[in-house]
């Protein structure tokens, strides 16, 4: 019998496969589901201050669309506010009720002081974990990277005072060196990191010539950034690793555990195979395990981390050059 027991970010998990955060969560019939396929955690779906800012903004508009347009008339309407974060708290409330695994909220705010603000509603939900998103669009010219960095820290110092459940980072790979941004964030208190957050790109339609969104899931393969990075901190940090993008199948997750990984986050795949998809996983992971004789995960996590594997440059090189001089080879029986 197999072990799939992993600690992740001081929770005690019952194998490595959390689902990421995403619109299904939100319906408690598909949080059931997860729960009965097997995950052993779920990530609600994120509390975006910007997205509550617009609503409130658009609410106010059509309130006051028709507002003094007779001689006596002042408000057509009582006087109403957006409910805020409360409605997302109150959701949350519920999953968290109906879950016996894990609940982690997870949050993007605009403002530090917002951040510190929804922290702490969120962790009085009594919710298992914080994944705080941590991403900075380039807007301009000027901002330099270490004032960028600078202020993540300071935000999460602030949380980490006033919240006492554990506290992950979810970074976009887009800083200068994400190394030394983890290290400074583990420094300033994250128990755990995802890598990497997968963000929103703009699109356009040519036949329009407009601005389009879409809904594009993560590709297969998608988790080699999250494997380099992962492989390269191992055992270098005192914080849980977790990967996140592009894992379909149980040979990626044995993968991100071989290189250190504590636990993966997935989504995509649940939208493709549904959540049976997290069963098939474990079973692959265990059969896996009984073949390699392995009764737990900590006996081969990290086992191909950086500081294990006899080539110390495998997670530095790009092997550019290499896959060139190897052209023939690589694509031996391919026609063009």
């Amino acid at each position: 019998m197999t072990d799939l027991k992993s600690t992740y970010m001081g929770l005690s998990l019952k194998n490595p496969i959390i689902v990421g955060a995403n619109p299904m969560v939100t319906k408690l019939d598909n949080l059931k589901k997860f729960e009965d396929a097997g995950a052993a955690a779920v990530v609600y779906k994120t509390l975006f201050e910007e997205q509550i800012n617009l609503e409130s903004i658009q609410l106010q508009s059509e309130l006051t669309e028709y507002d003094e347009r007779g001689a006596e008339m002042v408000h057509i309407h009582p006087h109403l506010e957006h409910a805020g974060s409360a409605e997302h708290l109150f959701n949350i409330t519920k999953a968290k009720e109906a879950l016996e695994i894990p609940l982690i909220a997870s949050l993007n705010c605009i403002y530090p002081e917002t951040w510190i603000e929804y922290a702490v509603e969120l962790a009085q939900t009594g919710v298992d974990g914080l994944e705080l998103n941590f991403f900075a669009t380039p807007k301009d010219l000027q901002t330099d990277a270490g004032t960028i960095e600078d202020k993540r820290a300071a935000i999460l110092k602030e949380i980490k005072k006033v919240v006492h459940i554990p506290v992950s980072v979810k970074l976009s790979s887009f800083y200068t060196n994400p190394l030394n941004m983890v290290g400074k964030l583990s420094e300033a208190g994250a128990d755990a990191f995802v890598l990497f957050n997968r963000l929103f790109e703009p699109e356009i339609d040519i036949n329009t010539q407009s601005h389009v969104a879409k809904l594009e899931l993560s590709a297969e393969g998608d988790y080699k950034m999250s494997l380099r990075y992962i492989g390269m901190l191992y055992d270098n940090i005192n914080a849980s690793l977790c990967a996140n993008s592009g894992i379909y199948e149980g040979a990626d997750v044995i993968k991100l555990l071989l290189a250190g990984a504590d636990a993966v986050e997935v989504v995509s795949t649940i939208y493709k195979h549904k959540p049976v998809q997290i069963t098939k996983m474990l079973n692959d992971i265990s059969e896996w395990m009984e073949k390699n004789n392995y009764a737990y995960i900590n006996e081969f996590r990290g086992k191909l981390a950086r500081v294990n594997t006899k080539d110390p440059f495998v997670y530095k090189r790009a092997q550019y050059i290499d896959l060139i001089l190897r052209s023939e080879e690589l694509l031996k029986g391919t026609t063009v």
